[in-house]
């Protein structure tokens, strides 16, 4: 049985050049869940560990119906009250707005052949076997982006305004704006990969 890649059926999605580029994002289902807060907190993790407790279990129930496939990279959106912090452009965003005052949308891709029906019975035997409550709040949703301006980012978390502010740079040269959430693809574990040697795409939408 021939596995599916999305990485390498879409590599243009998971891969970005160290300068700044343009790209349009096609509509995709996404794993997702919402969350407000600190990423180093615990809510944090157990919310990753629900995605992919169903993402596993969707892809051996998939497998079993002759549909094998890699589950992808864990996917974030960003944002935070812009009304509250209206004067800050998003590379100041991302030192001076609290990590309390931060909500999230995590997500994991999913093949196109992963319907609501493979989604429901995934969850519910993720659910039956791990008993993780954040599952119950894991939804199947549509995600496009359309056209987004990225660049990858190499290093620590924390160092990300250094990249996002050549982002926003490019974007006043070529008079873009912004038109929806910051946008990461997380090419790294980051609980296995040292700060230095994390890849992260950063990503954000334009018009």
């Amino acid at each position: 049985m021939e596995k599916l890649d999305l990485s390498k059926k879409y590599r243009s999605y998971y891969q970005a050049k160290t300068t700044v580029e343009e790209l349009v994002i096609e509509e995709a289902g996404y794993l997702a869940i919402e969350g407000k807060g600190d990423p180093s907190a615990a809510e944090f993790s157990r919310n990753i560990e629900a995605l992919y407790g169903i993402a596993y279990a969707i892809k051996f129930l998939c497998k079993d119906q002759g549909n094998d496939f890699v589950v992808p990279k864990l996917e974030g959106n960003w944002w935070y009250d812009e009304n509250k912090y209206a004067r800050l452009s998003p590379e100041h965003a991302a030192l001076e707005v609290p990590r309390s005052e931060w909500q999230y949308q995590l997500m994991i891709r999913m093949p196109d052949f992963v319907s609501k029906k493979s989604f429901e019975e995934g969850l519910n035997r993720a659910f039956a076997k791990k008993g993780n409550e954040k599952m119950k709040q894991v939804q199947l949703i549509s995600f496009a982006p359309g056209r987004c301006v990225q660049i990858l980012h190499t290093g620590p978390f924390r160092d990300e305004p250094t990249s996002l502010a050549r982002i926003m740079e490019y974007m006043d040269q070529h008079g873009l704006v912004k038109n929806g959430r910051h946008h990461e693809v997380y090419l790294s574990d980051f609980h296995k990969v040292e700060e230095q040697k994390l890849k992260t795409i950063l990503r954000e939408p334009v018009n």
